[in-house]
């Protein structure tokens, strides 16, 4: 599996059979190249997206259309992003599990919030806000999403022993650094851990330094923008 980190919480997670664009905001993301995007774009089979906010949903539509692939998510989502569209959508709900080819994708809880802007700039709910364990390869990628720390984790490494994780570290909208450290030191077993949800905007964390220090002996692979690491 090769992940691709595409700044703040946007990831592309390539497998044999699929090349999945995890909440894909390309376009007004601070960190984000956007003379790269087709780089990202190419090859791409599925849009993954854990919840609604702009920072993670606003790009996926456009890029479902623009690329001929389906969105995939959380069941309430998906239906009103196909409403008036032609966008193929994949939805389902937390426990359950799709094929995105070769990777068996579950859909778990996170602690979190769903919206969008809808009329006047009113929050209009997105369904839920969710996690995913990736199994392709070997290997099981736990995204944990945008969430705090919650015992829910502990029955997560008993029932899909990831392997690996996504975490974001940001703060103020997630868990902090020493709480996701935490999270990932007192349920998990990680040969490695990927820092996510960081350096994008002032109120948030802007170095993984305090994760890394927090989560060892935990292996962090913490890449640049566009830069790939193989799990």
């Amino acid at each position: 599996m090769k992940i691709t980190w595409l700044g703040h919480a946007s990831f592309r997670i390539e497998t044999a059979e699929a090349v999945i664009l995890l909440d894909p905001w390309l376009e007004g993301n601070p960190s984000f190249p956007t003379e790269r995007r087709a780089e990202v774009l190419a090859g791409a089979t599925h849009v993954l997206v854990t919840h609604g906010h702009f920072d993670h949903a606003s790009e996926a539509q456009v890029i479902g259309n623009e690329c001929g692939i389906p969105l995939v998510g959380i069941f309430d989502w998906v239906a009103w992003m196909n409403t008036g569209t032609e966008v193929e959508g994949i939805g389902f709900n937390k426990g359950g599990t799709v094929m995105l080819g070769d990777a068996a994708v579950t859909m778990v809880h996170a602690v979190h919030s769903s919206s969008t802007a809808g009329p006047d700039s009113a929050p209009v709910y997105t369904g839920g806000e969710a996690g995913y364990m990736i199994e392709a390869g070997g290997r099981t990628l736990y995204v944990m999403g945008d969430t705090d720390v919650m015992a829910d984790m502990g029955l997560y490494a008993e029932m899909h022993q990831p392997t690996h994780a996504i975490v974001p570290i940001g703060g103020h909208f997630t868990m902090d650094a020493k709480r996701a450290a935490y999270a990932c030191r007192k349920f998990f077993d990680f040969q490695g851990v990927i820092p996510s949800h960081y350096a994008t905007f002032p109120l948030l964390e802007q170095s993984p330094q305090t994760f890394i220090d927090h989560v060892a002996p935990v292996r962090v692979m913490a890449p640049a923008v566009m830069e790939t690491v193989d799990i």
